[in-house]
């Protein structure tokens, strides 16, 4: 009978040790549930931040293409757009709050064009908190995130070509390089551009040789309809 009676008088004195183990294991994971709660926050701000700098810099890369272009048909400077730089303000900012916003995040930052290299960086802060854990204060704690895209020319220019044709020195031809006061073929400046045709100043330009990517590329400013995509000229990522 005493034996039995310090059997039980054990087991009543376990039964509290048990209770406080399986409530510690408890709180453990709830603990445990809260850091992976705060993790996925993150991960979806540093994601919303990700795509909002990608967007910046993409937009910026097609006003560069848009700038290029018009320079060529313009015939004005465009060297600094071919390196990455030359737009001045823009509107990149816009399209990283935008789609800072798809992914559930808004843009408390946005830097750019910085120069060397050419990139955006972006800050957002997500707008869903951690939420109500057992961590005191997670129900109000938002998670922030930064991300910078860069923006990387991938072209060069060449220098043009030197001419291949023979020099005209005035004694072949209808008639060039004799003057005889009737004006002849070639005498006559009807002010008309040459062959009697209206000149639009587009055969004047001639043709831009780039080095893309270990490419030879070739633009004709006489067929702008076949100038080559923003992708092809500058490349866009996400910087280490």
């Amino acid at each position: 009978m005493t034996a039995r009676r310090d059997l039980r008088s054990d087991a009543g004195q376990a039964f509290p040790i048990y209770i406080t183990a399986v409530a510690g294991l408890l709180f453990l994971a709830l603990a445990l549930f809260a850091v992976g709660q705060a993790g996925a926050t993150r991960n979806g701000g540093q994601t919303a931040a990700d795509a909002a700098a990608l967007a910046a810099a993409q937009d910026y890369r097609d006003q560069l293409r848009k700038g290029f272009l018009e320079a060529i048909a313009n015939g004005s400077a465009w060297d600094d757009l071919l390196d990455g730089r030359g737009l001045g303000s823009t509107s990149a900012c816009d399209e990283a709050r935008w789609f800072a916003g798809r992914n559930g995040a808004d843009v408390t930052d946005c830097h750019g064009p910085e120069l060397l290299p050419t990139s955006f960086t972006v800050t957002v802060r997500t707008r869903k908190p951690v939420g109500k854990t057992v961590i005191p204060g997670t129900e109000t704690k938002h998670a922030k995130a930064t991300a910078k895209a860069v923006v990387t020319p991938r072209c060069t220019a060449e220098p043009p070509a030197p001419p291949t044709g023979r020099p005209d020195d005035g004694r072949k031809g209808d008639g060039g390089g004799k003057d005889d006061g009737k004006g002849g073929d070639g005498g006559k400046d009807d002010g008309k551009g040459g062959d009697g045709g209206k000149d639009d100043g587009k055969d004047d330009k001639p043709p831009i040789g780039l080095r893309c990517d270990g490419l030879d590329l070739t633009i004709d400013p006489a067929h702008l309809d076949l100038f080559p995509d923003a992708k092809d000229l500058f490349s866009v990522h996400l910087a280490d």
